[in-house]
């Protein structure tokens, strides 16, 4: 008996409606799909390798870790800067590359990326650095030497008359700490640090363990040279006359050590850990370590993240800059206590820091804002806010000529300020400007890093004197 197909209200619904009905279904043509974390990321830089982004020039934004075709729109503010949508390649690598107007503002732009398929949405700054080119060159004598690979600073003695340089490399691998004639510049020592002792190295890592130095004060009272350790999160100290290992801190005594400086008269040691809040404090006589200044933010929420020191001898003061609240802090070496924070506007990562005894004045090179800050400590007002090229990563005030020097990292410059916040020069720096240091005497000695083994304008130390 054939039986007649029962109605479709009583029924099996048609497979196709069911699926539309289903949540899977209202699932897979949702705008809000299922999130996915996104695990890649982006890089910015300009058109030439190493080189800062300036208003009319190229930007590069390169995106790696993507999902192999998906697809991104690059947006500033309402403004589409890419046509169509350019996809990740079989690798998830992206690249996108569009020039800025002439008139771009100097800054920290956001851009937004949106990403589809899958659906993610990243912010991406873009910095615009100024346009400060070379200039007033022939009012400086300038004498460079390539010494070694992947230079980091300097600090000169007059103790024993020499320049102590460190360098720590990884193209090829390898560090040393050097002692140069300051005047000619020429390799007087050299030693390669040696490797942890076996009861210092980090457990499970058999065999030996190579001892890179970045950071570097001299001990003119005690005769020693101190170096941060910044990979195995400690410092050391060496001879200054053969250069022989004094003492050699287990690691993690500071974490991720970045800058130390010396009060000979108090017998004390700095170093700055930075990504934290602290100063660790070590007693020059005994060598050991004695304490830690904690630094507070007086931002509300505010998070002081050390990086560079400056001394202050005469006054018993030591300053400290933090680069994510971009604060200045007054530590009275007296009591070893945080005496003052002030803020700094118009600082981005605040990332050098030097003292001007003559006018007592701090100095603060700013790295986000390609700037230099001019404090007034008894009003706590930044009282000089000067533009000096991308980068703006160390300063050194040379207290013979009153001027200021600072490295910046990004425009491969190091320039020149007067005690008024005037630019006198912009000189070459050659690639990547890391460190300036002033030695008392007039001359200011300047490190800078290599963008690769190739490099000639790289690891190069240059004596830097004004010529009048």
């Amino acid at each position: 008996m054939i039986r007649a197909p029962l109605p479709l209200s009583r029924g099996l619904l048609p497979l196709a409606f069911v699926l539309a009905l289903s949540p899977l279904a209202a699932l897979a043509e949702s705008t809000f799909p299922a999130p996915v974390d996104f695990a890649g990321r982006f890089r910015v830089s300009g058109a030439e390798p190493g080189r800062p982004v300036l208003p009319g020039g190229q930007v590069r934004l390169t995106g790696s870790g993507l999902v192999p075709g998906q697809a991104a729109t690059f947006q500033r503010g309402l403004t589409v800067l890419n046509d169509g949508a350019p996809a990740a390649d079989a690798d998830g690598n992206l690249n996108f590359t569009f020039t800025l107007p002439a008139d771009a503002a100097v800054g920290l732009h956001p851009v937004a990326v949106f990403l589809d398929t899958p659906s993610s949405t990243v912010l991406v700054d873009v910095k615009v650095s100024p346009d400060i080119p070379v200039t007033n060159t022939d009012a400086f004598a300038v004498n460079g030497v390539k010494p070694a690979p992947g230079l980091y600073q300097s600090a000169y003695s007059a103790r024993v008359g020499a320049l102590f340089v460190t360098s720590a490399s990884f193209r090829p691998a390898g560090s040393k700490l050097l002692k140069l004639d300051p005047e000619t510049l020429a390799v007087l020592a050299e030693i390669t640090p040696p490797d942890l002792p076996e009861d210092q190295r980090p457990p499970g890592q058999e065999g030996p363990q190579p001892v890179g130095v970045f950071g570097v004060a001299v001990d003119e009272a005690k005769g020693t040279v101190w170096v941060t350790n910044t990979f195995h999160n400690t410092v050391a100290v060496y001879g200054q006359d053969d250069l022989s290992l004094v003492r050699q801190f287990a690691p993690g005594t500071v974490y991720h050590a970045r800058d130390v400086i010396v009060d000979g008269a108090r017998g004390r040691a700095y170093a700055s850990a930075s990504a934290t809040d602290g100063v660790h404090v070590f007693d020059t006589a005994t060598l050991e370590k004695v304490g830690v200044i904690q630094i507070a933010s007086a931002r509300r929420g505010g998070e002081f993240s050390v990086m560079s020191l400056a001394l202050d001898a005469a006054g018993g003061r030591l300053f400290a800059v933090s680069r994510i609240s971009n604060e200045l802090a007054v530590i009275d070496l007296a009591t070893d206590t945080v005496a003052q924070v002030i803020d700094l506007p118009g600082a981005k990562n605040a990332s050098g820091v030097t003292f001007d005894a003559a006018s007592g004045r701090v100095l603060v090179a700013a790295q986000d804002s390609d700037n230099l800050l001019v404090v007034d400590l008894d009003s706590g007002k930044v009282v000089q806010d000067v533009p000096v090229g991308a980068g703006a990563l160390n300063v050194a005030h040379e207290p013979v000529t009153g001027l200021a020097y600072v490295s910046n990292r990004g425009a491969g410059t190091v320039t020149v300020v007067s005690p008024e916040g005037a630019v006198v020069a912009v000189l070459d720096g050659g690639s990547y400007p890391n460190h300036v240091h002033a030695d008392g005497r007039g001359n200011v000695y300047a490190v800078n890093k290599a963008l690769g083994p190739d490099d000639a304008q790289g690891d190069h130390v240059r004596l830097i004197r004004r010529k009048d």
